[in-house]
């Protein structure tokens, strides 16, 4: 490509829309950081106490919910923060999918859950993601779908 268009090598990438890249050797990391504590202060929770998992064990969300209502559009641009680090955030999926499904009226106690997630990261905010290369490539996934805790239908 070099030889048909003006290029410059640049180095290795280090910062590609908000997803933060360590490049060392054959291991690449890659984390947000940055955005997370950007996050913590659009929301005011940079000071918050961290929690150890992003989700109470037996926490029941309903669409029935009786607490007070709470802005949808704050509601959405909160989980909408938390959907994108879940590009480097794996372990926070769960969560963030089950506080999604509320986006239409949310009231106080899915924001509190949502709260929670946040308080996860900030207890873990300098986790990464790490790609190894390998030439021993095995895929193995995972499932913890649990249906049966559903009480909306």
């Amino acid at each position: 490509m070099a030889q048909e268009f003006e290029m410059a090598d640049i180095g290795h990438m280090s910062y590609y829309l908000g997803i933060e890249v360590k490049q060392n050797g054959n291991d690449n990391f890659i984390f947000q950081e940055v955005y997370a504590k950007k996050v913590l202060e659009m929301f005011k929770m940079q000071n918050c106490n961290p929690v150890s998992t992003p989700i109470g064990r037996g926490t029941k969300m309903s669409k029935y919910d009786k607490s007070a209502k709470v802005d949808p559009s704050i509601y959405r641009q909160f989980v909408g923060s938390l959907r994108y680090l879940t590009c480097t955030r794996p372990d926070i999926l769960y969560g963030v999918g089950l506080v999604s499904r509320y986006m239409e009226a949310p009231t106080l106690t899915h924001m509190e859950i949502a709260r929670r997630i946040l308080r996860y990261i900030k207890g873990t905010i300098d986790y990464d993601l790490a790609y190894s290369f390998s030439t021993n490539f095995k895929f193995h996934g995972y499932s913890d779908s649990d249906w049966t805790s559903n009480i909306n239908d």
